[in-house]
């Protein structure tokens, strides 16, 4: 099992909306995720700076960022999600991988 851990953007004012949407994340999205072999996925909020950290493990290469193994469910909530967030021009998120420095188990 791999360790993930990333950030993203949300715009400014977009708080409620953002954790809105994930309470009411799409099951099949949901389905797509637990398939890919991801594991104790978290998505954190800094009201400070509106900046999203993201933790999850992962089984396998990919993660939840992946565009290259992006399938039609995760870039449908991309674009769902891209009027709230900073996204690439494929409306996947801007995504800054964080590098590890210390794991205490």
């Amino acid at each position: 099992m791999k360790r993930f851990a990333f950030k993203m953007y949300l715009k400014p004012g977009f708080e409620e909306e953002y954790a809105r949407r994930h309470a009411a994340i799409w099951p099949e999205l949901r389905r797509r995720i637990a398939e890919s072999g991801v594991r104790n996925y978290s998505i954190f909020l800094d009201k400070d700076t509106n900046i999203l950290f993201g933790y999850q493990e992962v089984e396998g290469e990919n993660n939840s960022q992946d565009v290259e193994a992006a399938d039609e469910i995760t870039r449908k909530w991309w674009d769902y999600m891209a009027d709230i967030m900073e996204v690439n021009p494929d409306n996947s998120p801007v995504t800054v991988p964080i590098e590890e420095v210390l794991h205490l188990d």
